[in-house]
């Protein structure tokens, strides 16, 4: 395959950014993205250029580290992450436009990648579950209903990649908030600190400057682990909630 990839190119985040086209030739259909994003840097390490700066790490899906702009959609044109998508995806001689995610929470570094601390600061807010469970508990010491809990261990299956605020017209961060919030709400061990952790994740999104949710299911249309917007739900029915009965309203 031959292709042509049209990449904006960022040197930071004071930086100008812009886009710049590179011819691809020899490119495999059986290849994924990130192998035809390395043969290229290694065609621009040979000739003195600048390698393209992205983001991976386990490159088996289940990370989220690599955040592309594809095409106009989070990873590009199949519902998975990036280093899962291949390029039999794409047609021969097809020109494909790459860019990082476009959201003010998440500012650029270096060409396509970005800085999602941001999320980082929202669970970290949030803090963690108190409760002193000892050593490992036995598998049914604590009875917890198969629903709740096939519910709970989806929404934990939530990686943090920022499809979501990407996909969504006001960089809305609700959809990856609202699966942290509901992987513990659900289950006993996080009833402790239900009340001041949504309340907490929920200021610290709305201060790292994300937008409000669209209702337009963009971000679960996009996500590469299927999670539903009904978190969204829960996620406003604990905030409601919390504050209620918040010593802080």
């Amino acid at each position: 395959m031959k292709i042509t990839l049209k990449v904006w190119r960022q040197k930071n985040s004071e930086s100008k950014g812009a886009f710049k086209t590179y011819p691809v030739d020899g490119v495999s259909e059986d290849m994924s993205f990130l192998e035809m994003i390395d043969i290229l840097n290694e065609s621009l390490v040979k000739k003195n250029e600048e390698p393209i700066a992205f983001d991976h790490d386990c490159r088996e899906g289940i990370c989220g580290m690599c955040s592309l702009y594809i095409n106009g959609r989070p990873h590009g044109p199949v519902q998975t992450t990036t280093c899962q998508l291949h390029m039999r995806s794409f047609k021969d001689g097809e020109t494909i436009t790459v860019e990082p995610w476009r959201a003010k929470p998440f500012p650029v570094v270096k060409d396509l990648v970005v800085d999602r601390a941001a999320f980082d600061r929202i669970q970290q807010a949030g803090g963690y579950v108190s409760v002193n469970t000892g050593g490992v508990p036995d598998a049914n010491e604590i009875p917890i209903p198969k629903r709740i809990a096939d519910e709970a261990f989806d929404s934990a299956t939530c990686i943090g990649c920022g499809a979501c605020v990407a996909a969504c017209k006001n960089a809305s961060a609700m959809l990856f908030v609202s699966a942290k919030v509901s992987q513990f709400a659900l289950l006993p061990q996080g009833q402790v600190e239900r009340k001041t952790r949504v309340e907490k994740m929920v200021a610290q999104m709305d201060e790292e400057g994300f937008g409000a949710c669209t209702n337009t299911k963009a971000c679960e249309a996009e996500c590469p682990k299927d999670i539903k917007i009904t978190n969204i739900a829960r996620l406003n029915r604990e905030y409601f909630s919390a504050k209620m009965t918040s010593n802080n309203v």
